[in-house]
Order: structure tokens, then sequence, then C-alpha cells
């Protein structure tokens, strides 16, 4: 169980990092416009390189999860992501979390620890 646990963190993690980069790759090209200039930016930055190399690791990750465990358990394990996000919003763009979402965690967790067992 310890193990799924493990893993599925190690690949929540990747997710919301790579969520990360993309947007703070999308502040960095600017005001969205169809234009090269824009795409340019956009793509050719460093967060964006990033994401794609987490979203790359993500995959692995979720692809050996797949084979290892049953479907039913890891599928709901993916909303640590949840977890992890609202954190990340809190610590990275400084985002203020109303006390209903610190509860929505606390049963997002306490059922994953369920799924797992």
């Amino acid at each position: 169980m310890w193990k799924l646990i493990a893993l599925a963190f190690v690949q929540s993690a990747l997710m919301v990092a790579c969520q990360l980069l993309q947007k703070m790759a999308l502040t960095r090209a600017g005001d969205f416009s169809w234009s090269w200039g824009w795409f340019y930016r956009f793509f050719a930055n460093f967060h964006m390189i990033g994401s794609g190399v987490c979203f790359a690791a993500t995959a692995f990750c979720w692809l050996y999860m797949l084979k290892r465990y049953p479907f039913s358990m890891v599928y709901p394990m993916l909303s640590l992501a949840y977890v992890m996000g609202m954190l990340a919003a809190m610590l990275f763009f400084h985002e203020q979390i109303p006390l209903t979402r610190w509860i929505g965690i606390a049963l997002i967790m306490a059922g994953c620890v369920l799924i797992a067992r």
C-alpha cells in the first residue's frame, strides 16, 4: 500500500510541476496572440521545455503504476494532484485557500488512504 501511495505522490508531484511550469510559460509569453512570435515565446522558453520533461516523466510513472496495480486503485490516486495543486497555488501564486477547500483536501487524502488498502 505505501509503495503505491509513494508512487502516486511522485506522479502527482510531477503532474503539478508540469502544470506550474505551463502557467509560468504562459506568463512569460505575454498576452495571447495568433502570431509566430507569441508561439515562439511560449514554446521556446525554459518553463515550457521543463514542462515537457515533467510530462514525459509523469507518463512513464503513470504507465508503471498501471502495470503494477489495479486500475481501480491507481486512478483515484490522481486526486493527490488536487492536494498538491492547491498547495502549489498557495506557495507559488500566493492564492488564498478558504477553509472549505482545506476540508476538501483532508477528505481527498483520507479517500486515497482508504482506496490504497
